[in-house]
Parts: C-alpha cells; sequence; structure tokens
C-alpha cells in the first residue's frame, strides 16, 4: 500500500513540474512572440501603411524647413485610443471625412508597445495658429507720420483721482538733428493748469514711465478732455511744440480695476489764431456702395461764447440737407463750458449718389443755457458747387473722389441764418 502511494504521489508530481513547465515555455514563446512582432513593424525594410504615412509626412517637413519657417507638427492616436468613437471625443462634432485615408483608423493587429508602430497620423497643427498676435503700433507707422505717444488711465472712484501715466513717445520729427522732449498734460476745458514731465536728452523715442494725478469728480469726469503738448527744448532753452494728442473721457468705462493703455499718433495744432467767430474740425466719408454718408465731429475752437459760465453747454447740430431742405438732423452731447470743446462723435446719412449733386451738409454750433432760448455760435455748409465754394467745396470734391476714406479739416464758422 506504501508503495502505490508512493507511486501516485509521484505520477501527480510529475505531471504537475510538466503543467508548471508548459505554461512557463508558453509566457515565454509569447514574450518573444510580440518582441519579434514589434521588431518588424519598426524594420525600415518592411514598413506597415501607417508607418508609411508618418515617413512621408516626416519627409515633407524637412523639405518644407529649408523655404519656410513654419512646419506642420504630427497629430498622432495613440494606440489605447484606436476602438474609439471619435465623433464623441470631439464633443459630437464631425472632424472626419470618409473619403479620407489620413483621417480614418484602420483596422490591423494590435501592439501592447505605445509606439508609434501602433499609431495613426490623423492630420497635423499648425503652430502659426497659437502665436499671440504682434504687436505693430512700434513698427507700423504711417506717412507722414510726426510720433506716436503711448499713456495709460485709471479712475479712483473712492478718492475721484484720474490716473494718468506717460509711458513713452516714439519716432519724433524735431526741427533740428538733435531732439530734447517733455510733455505737457492739460485736463481740458481747464486750460490754465497743466502737469509737465522732465526732459528727455537728446533721443527721438523718450521713456518716461511717469505718473500723474488729476482731481476731477465722478460726474464731471466724462466732460473732460486730455490734451497731451510734445515739446523740444532747443541748446537756446526755447520750446518747440511737435505735435498733440486730444483724448476725450467721455467714452471710455473707467473704474478702479480697469487700466486703459492707449496710443495715438501725435497731430499739428493748428497755429493759425483763430477766426472771427471760432472754427471747427470734423470728418466727411462717402461710401458708394452702401449709400452712406459719414461726418465725424472733431472738435472747435475760439468760440465766442455768450456767458462764460460752467453751465454753458456746447453742442453742434449736423444736418443733411437736400435743395436747401433739411432731409434729417443729428446733435452732439453738449461740452459744457469751454471755447474749445472737443466732441468725437459720428453720424451717419442715407445719401443715394444721384442725390450728390443736390445734397449738402449743414453745420451749426450752438450755446445753450438752462432757462434761455438756444444761441447760434457759428455756422458752416459744405457741399458741391450749387451751394458752396473755396475750402467747403474743396472737402466735398475729395471726399466723393476718395470713396470710403475719412477726409479731416478745419473749417471757419460763419454767423450768417
Amino acid at each position: 500500500t506504501e508503495q502505490a502511494v508512493a507511486v501516485a504521489g509521484g505520477i501527480i508530481g510529475g505531471i504537475l513540474l510538466l503543467v508548471l513547465i508548459g505554461i512557463t515555455a508558453y509566457l515565454l514563446w509569447k514574450k518573444f512572440f510580440h518582441l519579434l512582432y514589434y521588431e518588424k513593424l519598426t524594420s525600415p525594410v518592411k514598413t506597415t501603411n501607417a508607418n508609411a504615412i508618418f515617413q512621408a509626412q516626416s519627409t515633407s517637413e524637412i523639405q518644407l524647413k529649408s523655404t519656410s519657417r513654419s512646419r506642420s507638427v504630427p497629430f498622432i492616436i495613440p494606440p489605447i485610443l484606436h476602438g474609439r468613437d471619435w465623433s464623441n471625443l470631439m464633443n459630437e462634432e464631425q472632424v472626419q471625412e470618409d473619403s479620407d485615408p489620413y483621417m480614418i483608423p484602420r483596422s490591423g493587429p494590435r501592439s501592447s508597445f505605445h509606439s508609434l508602430a501602433g499609431a495613426y497620423v490623423v492630420g497635423t497643427i499648425n503652430p502659426e495658429l497659437y502665436k499671440f498676435p504682434e504687436d505693430k503700433s512700434e513698427t507700423d507707422f504711417p506717412e507722414g507720420n510726426i510720433g506716436r505717444l503711448w499713456f495709460s488711465i485709471e479712475y479712483e472712484q473712492e478718492s475721484e483721482r484720474l490716473l494718468v501715466s506717460l509711458i513713452k513717445v516714439r519716432k519724433l520729427q524735431p526741427p533740428a538733428d538733435s531732439c530734447s522732449p517733455f510733455v505737457k498734460i492739460y485736463l481740458l476745458p481747464d486750460e490754465r493748469s497743466y502737469l509737465q514731465s522732465k526732459t528727455k536728452r537728446k533721443t527721438l523715442n523718450p521713456q518716461f514711465d511717469e505718473n500723474f494725478v488729476f482731481q476731477v469728480s465722478s460726474k464731471m469726469l466724462l466732460q473732460r478732455t486730455l490734451k497731451f503738448l510734445v515739446y523740444h527744448v532747443d541748446k537756446q532753452k526755447k520750446h518747440h511744440l511737435l505735435g498733440q494728442v486730444i483724448f476725450p473721457l467721455k467714452n471710455e468705462t473707467l473704474t478702479d480695476d480697469n487700466k486703459l493703455v492707449i496710443w495715438r499718433d501725435l497731430e499739428k495744432e493748428n497755429l493759425e489764431p483763430p477766426s472771427e467767430y471760432g472754427d471747427i474740425q470734423f470728418s466727411l466719408s462717402y461710401n458708394d456702395y452702401l449709400g452712406r454718408l459719414t461726418v465725424v465731429v472733431l472738435r472747435a475752437r475760439g468760440l465766442k461764447l455768450q456767458e462764460e459760465s460752467h453751465a454753458v453747454g456746447v453742442y453742434v447740430k449736423v444736418s443733411l440737407m437736400n435743395h436747401n431742405k433739411v432731409i434729417k438732423s443729428k446733435k452732439t452731447a453738449a461740452v459744457l463750458g469751454s471755447p474749445n470743446p472737443v466732441y468725437n462723435e459720428t453720424f451717419s446719412f442715407k445719401a443715394d449718389q444721384t442725390e450728390l449733386d443736390t445734397a449738402s451738409l449743414s453745420l451749426s454750433v450752438l450755446q445753450s443755457i438752462k432757462g434761455e432760448k438756444t444761441h447760434l455760435l457759428g455756422r458752416v455748409v459744405v457741399g458741391p458747387f450749387m451751394y458752396t465754394r473755396g475750402k467747403e467745396l474743396e472737402h466735398w470734391n475729395e471726399m466723393i473722389s476718395k470713396p470710403k476714406e475719412l477726409v479731416k479739416r478745419w473749417h471757419t464758422l460763419c454767423h450768417s441764418t
């Protein structure tokens, strides 16, 4: 009996040993098979369709590199995602086409290794699309530019302070070879007081980085206008005005957490003395495709106010006329207490191209005082030869000859009604 038990135990042990050896051999064979298959997939002699596609993509990229700085980056689907529904992965937005072999994962042998051999090329990513837009404010200067000024503004509601930071000026055009610029800053309509920057020696591109504070109530803030005057100091200590920037605050949203950084091109100041009743500056533009006449009322100067008071409001009434009959009128907002108001307001009128020979524009500067009638300070009419001559006719003709362009000019106000 003991012998039989020993024989049975030996047989069972042998069977278990054989099973263990078989399992070990199977696992070793399976691992060797995968390694061999991986080597075949990555072999340069016999490549899969996916590898051929990727190699072709890489070759085209190398060729593009010699002719262009920008090249595409291949976008690969890893093997782990081959069986996924791509419509769901893209938030149900269909991005593939059935006829495009580059965009459809093809069925085939799977690899347990996360390599390019088990991946599919589905497209390319253009790096140019993810670059931040280039700031061209320091490189693109229009013809005839006399300089460009950068500044920032912020308003503190609690302390009622307007914070103005003078940042820099670029491309100044001085009367001499050297330039030593500085800037005066006004808060119009107050032209008697100003704040002044330091003088920068011998530079056409001064960097100021100076801060200034104006005390102004929140009620009056939107009635105010910032004025920057850029001067050059010569060797005899004489000041020469190089240009100015006029910036109305009425169209800006100024809060404690809203700091606006702004740049504006310098404009030449009108050095001629104002006419008897003052002058007005505005731009005209005509869009022949839309049949639209646009007027931008910019500013006035040298107005003869009937009463100099902060309660006096000055506004401009713009009227489109045809055969001396008013078709439509629009008004700017009133600017209080200033003989040199700044508006920067745009108005558009419908005007067919066939009507331009009989149409005209009337701009009237009016003063209003509470409890009293409106008083006419001056008026100007621009239009065709039927109604105007001189600068007014030239302005109108230039507008027609340059469709879609804003044509800006100063005009003398008359007191005729």
